[in-house]
């Protein structure tokens, strides 16, 4: 393996800089090779720093071409430069001006950081530590410097020049060239940072705010697309809207704009002023689009203009403080969602991308608290952990103040921290302050790793009708560590035969209908209780856990059938389908306690309960995914039998439930004109939800192809070839589907994406080959993250047959990827190798192979710090294992 020479950086070494840059000056001379940047950076020495200490400034591939303090050129003995520093000896100690002139390749910056080209336009990500590669600054988030920022450019080629804040000025310039010159009041560190140029169209609108300032909106977007932006301005406008109704936040500056791009790493950046999206989450209408990218789009919009003040006004003072805005902001953004759409459908989609993604990565390999203590790469820390589990945080402390003082703890952390550069102490002492409440054993969720899990147990006393519920508490590290008992709300009911909750009396240990657990072991006793009840408990969700309940399959019947909770109603189901299917992918003689027909027959009657919206049935007759099945075993996960148990009830049911299904689809399926409106968008939920069952069903693609043919919607037609491809690949109808979505969209990247996607997650034995084929497309691309992750990501991350091929075959292709893309896109690379972080819960043929293929990257020289840093906590894992 090789010798891993790269720094650790831990936060108890936290030390403020010596040096303060409150203001400074950047100049742009845009060309594809040859960017030219000066940079004027306003520097002061800080009180209490010692005259003469050295000034160090962070630089990545960096061309520097002239270094000067207060307009006198620097002696070469003056300074010092590395790879990625710049270290000036003996600065002044008074306030002084240094300028720095650098030149960069946008053309060649391939890693899609720092400032590079994407289709011909000039753009920049500068989240965490890409600013560095534009020119020498202090590149972390606790320095806040005041923006002024001057682009020149060629007119013809790039007529649309924006960086953040409000524009100063603009004008022609000799040789067809002209600048601008924008300016923005808000202190921000480098992060923040943003700039783009070139020839684009855009959307306009306004916005009026609260205080009666009007606010100039536009989406910029490539030419021939600007059709594609009207949901999303009108989504940036809604989202402004809530935000000044929920929080109070109104927004600050003249302008805001957004500018969609083809090539992006990530799915958005919150650039004050100047959010740059990935264009998938941009652009839409019913012909490119599915009811899931407008959700998408509606949920990433408005959480990059909710970081105006939860990430931008209000900042983070270091990177291990990460979970400070994206928790909060993650929390917003789902409130939001959860506001334009039904609020239960969109909690569950919520807690079930948690249980798939964060609950996994607790247990595996890449497992770390919320806010980390250390790390190699930041790159690498920008997980499920600390968006939704930090999320999931500002959930429980919400759950535990209640509306009222929840609000007047933000409004006091707005107030109070306001241009700051924060930690997350900052953030829980302000509700700790407005409630009266000690926060300090609710901090142990950020401190501590792993997923809690929550054992109950039941006991009613008829005599005197009393019901105690007794909860006890446990976290498990693979890392060994030692933990301590964790504050967890538990939001529950009781239930009665009758479907409604039960009335109780309870002690002053229970706030309204939240038990409070702190201790190992707590019981709560209920009185008045005339009846057994069935409890229903993490209603909600309302803490990220695991919870174990002594129930009976009977009383889980009724719970998916009556709980007044729909989230609970979904979960008592969903784990009903669980246990069923994990036992039925086991090499054991162990028969489920729950009858098939019976289950079967209980998924055809949520399905035709017209009293449930759509929606939520839909996602109730889904079956759980091979991977949520494959992260109920600790060991020995066998994909093949986790794919055939599943196979088999997905069979069961249709042929149970096949008739009726079929009657439902039809009544549905009525054409209408196409909205992405929540009643249409639930409606179609529950009918291509319905589609896979009934094709079963029918045994036949002759709906399917029809549907590929005539849907006035993507929604439709996606559903349909998923399914024609996943049952009838070989069929010729399946051909002429593919081929004809290939040429309809081949100048639609987007849906293009959609066409691979599809194909990577087919599932039969020639998955693998497939894939490669389609590599060696025209359309395909591995310098587009978009092409990479429709066609590699989804065939790595949702083909767990074709992935986890037993000779090894998957593993050694998506290796083989990982090395190719890394000297390209070190994070994208990384975020490839993420995927395989389940290696240590596959039976041993698996693991032995896919451990083989892993150490093969280990030991490839020149490796990337991103992908590096993640082989070294593989292998870390192995050694616990």
């Amino acid at each position: 393996m090789n010798s891993y020479k790269n720094p650790v950086f831990c936060l108890d070494n936290y030390q403020i800089t010596p040096y303060a840059i409150p203001h400074n000056e950047l100049c742009f001379f845009l060309e594809t090779e040859k960017t030219q940047v000066i940079a004027k950076l306003f520097i002061e020495k800080r009180e209490n720093i010692q005259t003469g200490t050295p000034l160090v400034l962070n630089g990545d591939n960096l061309n520097l071409i002239s270094i000067s303090i207060d307009g006198e050129s620097l002696p070469i003995e003056a300074f010092n430069r590395t790879m990625n520093q710049l270290e000036i000896h003996r600065p002044p100690s008074w306030p002084f001006v240094l300028e720095i002139i650098t030149e960069i390749n946008p053309d060649m910056n391939q890693q899609l950081v720092g400032l590079y080209r994407s289709n011909g336009i000039f753009c920049t990500q500068c989240e965490p530590e890409g600013f560095r590669r534009i020119t020498y600054f202090y590149d972390r988030p606790d320095v806040l410097s005041i923006y002024t920022v001057r682009i020149e450019a060629d007119q013809k080629s790039c007529p649309v020049l924006l960086s953040n804040g409000n524009l100063k000025e603009s004008g022609l310039l000799m040789n067809g060239r002209h600048f601008v010159l924008w300016h923005d009041p808000f202190p921000k560190p480098s992060y923040l940072f943003a700039l783009v140029g070139g020839d684009l169209e855009s959307v306009r609108d306004y916005f009026m705010t609260n205080s009666g300032k009007n606010v100039a909106l536009a989406i910029y977007v490539e030419k021939g697309k600007a059709s594609q932006a009207f949901y999303a301005i009108d989504v940036l406008k809604r989202a402004m809207h809530w935000d000044e109704k929920v929080f109070n936040c109104e927004y600050d500056l003249d302008v805001f704009n957004i500018v969609a791009i083809p090539d992006f790493n990530a799915g958005a950046m919150e650039n004050k002023g100047l959010n740059i999206f990935n264009d998938k989450y941009v652009l839409a209408n019913s012909q490119i689009a599915t009811d899931s990218d407008y959700a998408n789009i509606e949920r990433i919009i408005a959480h990059e203009y909710f970081h105006n003040w939860t990430g931008n006004r209000i900042t983070c003072r270091d990177w291990f403080q990460l979970c400070l805005k994206e928790g909060l902001t993650v929390y917003r953004d789902q409130e939001f969602s959860a506001s334009q759409r039904s609020a239960s459908v969109q909690r569950i989609s919520d807690v079930h991308f948690l249980m798939v993604t964060q609950f996994p990565e607790d247990v595996g390999p890449l497992a770390h608290p919320v806010r980390p203590r250390q790390y190699i790469e930041i790159n690498n820390f920008y997980t499920a952990t600390v968006y939704e589990k930090g999320a999931e945080i500002i959930r429980m402390i919400h759950t535990l103040l209640g509306d009222k003082l929840f609000r007047v703890g933000l409004d006091l952390y707005f107030k109070r921290h306001d241009g700051h550069a924060c930690i997350v102490e900052d953030l829980i002492s302000c509700f700790s302050e407005v409630s009266n409440r000690d926060f300090s054993q609710f901090m142990l969720w950020y401190e501590q790793v792993g997923t809690p899990h929550v054992k109950a147990q039941f006991d009613y006393h008829e005599k005197d009708s009393s019901f105690t519920i007794t909860l006890e508490q446990s976290l498990h590290s693979k890392s060994g560590q030692t933990s301590s008992p964790m504050v967890i709300p538990v939001r529950f009911g009781l239930c009665g035969t009758n479907g409604k909750d039960m009335a109780y009396q309870t002690g002053s240990d229970i706030e309204g209908d939240v038990m409070l657990l702190t201790e190992k072991r707590q019981s709560f006793c209920f009185t008045a209780v005339t009846a057994r009840p069935i409890p229903s408990l993490l209603r909600g969700f309302s803490a990220p856990i695991t919870l174990d309940l002594p129930l009976k399959n009977n009383d889980r019947v009724f719970l998916a059938r009556y709980d007044t909770d729909l989230v609970n109603r979904w979960q008592a189901l969903n784990q009903l389908l669980i246990e069923y299917l994990v036992i039925s992918s086991q090499n054991t003689r162990e028969i489920s306690t729950l009858d098939c027909n019976e289950l079967t027959e209980l998924i055809g009657i949520i399905a035709n309960d017209d009293t449930l919206e759509p929606a939520f049935r839909a996602l109730c007759i889904t079956l759980p995914s091979e991977v949520k099945i494959a992260s109920v075993f600790d060991s020995n996960v066998d994909p093949d039998r986790i794919f055939r148990a599943r196979e088999a009830l997905f069979a069961k049911i249709s042929r149970k439930n096949g008739v009726e299904f079929t009657n439902l689809y039809e009544f549905l399926a009525m054409e209408g004109t196409y909205l992405p409106d929540p009643a249409n968008v639930s409606k179609r939920a529950l009918k291509n939800a319905l589609l896979g069952y009934i094709v079963l069903f029918e045994n036949s693609p002759d709906r399917l192809a029809y549907i590929c043919t005539h849907a006035n919607n993507m929604t439709d037609r996606v559903a349909a070839l998923r399914l024609l491809v996943q049952r009838f690949l070989h069929l010729e109808e399946c051909s002429i589907a593919l081929k004809n979505f290939e040429q309809r969209f081949s100048t639609e990247l987007l849906a293009i994406d959609k066409w691979f996607t599809v194909q990577a997650a087919y599932s039969g034995d020639k998955a693998l080959e497939l894939v490669k084929k389609l590599t060696q497309h025209p359309l395909f691309s591995y310098d587009n993250p978009n092409r990479v992750r429709a066609l590699i990501g989804t065939f790595a991350s949702c083909n767990q047959i074709g992935f986890n091929r037993k000779d090894g075959a998957g593993y050694a292709f998506l290796a083989k990827i990982i090395l190719l893309i890394d000297k390209k896109n070190p994070q994208l690379a990384a975020n490839l190798l993420m995927i395989m972080h389940h290696w240590y819960a596959l039976e041993n043929i698996r693991k032995t192979k896919i451990k083989a293929e892993l150490k093969k990257i280990a030991l490839t020289k020149g490796l990337s710090k991103d992908v590096s840093d993640v082989i070294i906590r593989m292998f870390s894992h192995m050694n616990h294992s």
